[in-house]
Parts: structure tokens; C-alpha cells; sequence
């Protein structure tokens, strides 16, 4: 029963496999098990994971995508420290309520939600969905007025003198999101410095 589960799970994965409620709080309360967000455990003897809120809210809202200043602090394309895990999920999909840690929902058209899909390992074996670096760059340009225009433009400086940059990438999905006017001056203003 308990030895079925994987580093980390939630309550429905644990009394699905003949976990017993009482036995999930008991192994919580003795340390065994750390719970990483309302729901959501992880043995405490397991590796350490390198994003545990990133893995956490992954496990709370499997439709979610992290984006934006959570995005581009895996990338490094940021200096910032989120104060809460952003996270995209489809425009018509029911906004989760997630105490801890703390998160802030994007809503993006189920048309390009998908758009950049990639993935990062939140902890050894554990796989987070998270869009591409391309996609948080015109995620952050898009976004630029409500998140910041200096965060916006410090971020695609970096990407665009990091080693991996395909700026052509870029612009394909800047044009698709609808901002390739924006996404283009401030490529060519960044590269003129």
C-alpha cells in the first residue's frame, strides 16, 4: 500500500491505493511524510526536490503551466524571487484556490494555451509542465504593463545573449501570441546596446 507510492502524491493517490486517512495524518504528524500544499505529501526521507512549490501546485492543478516571473526564474532569465508561483490555466477553467504557497493564476486561451508547452524536473523523476523560454520571454513582453517593463526587457536582454537563444523561435511565437510589433523593437534596441 504505502510502498506504491511515488516520492510525492496527494490524498486521492494515497486512499486509492488502500491508504487508510488516519495512516496518511499519523505518518504527517510522526515527520515520514512532509506535506508540500493542502493535499499534497512527499516523503521525507526522499531526495530533495530542486522546485518544491513548483511540484506542489503541479500536483494541486495538473492543467497548470508555469509562466511568467516563476517561468523565467528556472530559466534564469530573472534576478526576481517570485513571492508566489505563477501558473497559466485555460480561460474556462475553474480558478483553483490554493492557500499555500502562494500563487498567482494567468487565464490564457485554450487556442495557444499549449503553445511552448515544455517541462522541468521539479525533483529527481518528477516532471513539471512549464512553457518553453521562448514562450515566457513574449509571455513577459505580453504581459510587460501588468508585471513590469523593466522585468519584461531585462529578461529578453538575457535570453538573447545566452548561448541557446534562437531569437527566430522567439519571434514565431511572439507572432502567434499577437505581439511581434513590441517583441521586435525590443529585440532590435536590445541588440543595438
Amino acid at each position: 500500500m504505502v510502498g506504491a507510492l511515488g516520492n510525492t502524491f496527494t490524498t486521492a493517490e494515497a486512499l486509492g491505493s488502500g491508504v487508510h486517512r488516519r495512516e496518511l495524518y499519523s505518518l504527517r504528524d510522526d515527520g515520514s511524510l512532509i506535506e508540500l500544499s493542502r493535499g499534497v505529501f512527499r516523503w521525507a526521507d526522499a531526495p530533495v526536490p530542486t522546485f518544491p512549490d513548483l511540484l506542489a501546485v503541479s500536483r494541486r492543478v495538473p492543467v497548470a503551466i508555469v509562466c511568467c516571473v516563476s517561468a523565467a526564474a528556472v530559466y534564469d532569465l530573472t534576478d526576481e524571487i517570485p513571492i508566489a508561483v505563477q501558473f497559466a490555466v485555460p480561460r474556462q477553467h475553474r480558478s483553483p484556490r490554493i492557500d499555500h504557497p502562494p500563487t498567482e493564476v494567468f487565464r490564457f486561451t485554450a487556442e495557444r494555451f499549449e503553445l511552448g508547452l515544455s517541462s522541468v524536473e521539479a525533483a529527481i523523476g518528477e516532471f513539471v509542465r512549464i512553457y518553453n523560454r521562448e514562450r515566457t520571454v513574449a509571455d513577459l513582453m505580453r504581459l510587460r504593463n501588468r508585471l513590469g517593463e523593466p522585468l519584461a526587457l531585462a529578461a529578453l536582454r538575457r535570453y538573447l545573449h545566452s548561448r541557446d537563444a534562437r531569437p527566430r523561435d522567439l519571434l514565431a511565437v511572439a507572432r502567434e501570441l499577437n505581439i511581434l510589433g513590441p517583441v521586435r523593437t525590443a529585440m532590435d534596441a536590445v541588440t543595438a546596446e
